[in-house]
C-alpha cells in the first residue's frame, strides 16, 4: 500500500512538546480535512539508563533515570513521514529519540 496515512508517535520532555508539535505541523503533519496542526498527547514517565558512549541531556551514565514526558501523536500522509521525522529530530533534545511510525487502515 503506497498511499494512505501513517501515525507518528514520539515522546519528549514536556518542555519540548510544543516545539516538536509545531515543527511536525510545519512539515505537513496533522492535516485532516479542513484542519491542520492536529495532534494528540498523553503525559507519561520515560525511563532509561545511559550506557558508556552515551551523551545524555538528562541523567548520568549507568544510573536509571525517570523523566516527565509528553507522548505526541500526529497523522500524516505516508509520502511525508520522512520529512516530518527529520523535522521532529531537529527539535528533539534526546540523542536517541524513539520515533514510531504506524500504517493506518480506515474502515
Amino acid at each position: 500500500m503506497k498511499g494512505g496515512f501513517v501515525k507518528i508517535v514520539v515522546a519528549a520532555p514536556r518542555r519540548y512538546a510544543t516545539k516538536i508539535r509545531v515543527a511536525a505541523g510545519k512539515a505537513g503533519a496533522g492535516k485532516q480535512g479542513n484542519y491542520d496542526f492536529t495532534s494528540g498527547s498523553i503525559r507519561q514517565i520515560g525511563r532509561f539508563r545511559p550506557l558508556d558512549g552515551a551523551t545524555p541531556m538528562i541523567g548520568k551514565l549507568g544510573k536509571l533515570q525517570a523523566v516527565k514526558e509528553e507522548r505526541i501523536e500526529v497523522l500524516c500522509e505516508r509520502k511525508l513521514y520522512k520529512k516530518i521525522i527529520k523535522a521532529i529530530r531537529k527539535q528533539h533534545p534526546y540523542e536517541e529519540p524513539a520515533i514510531e511510525v504506524y500504517p493506518l487502515i480506515y474502515p
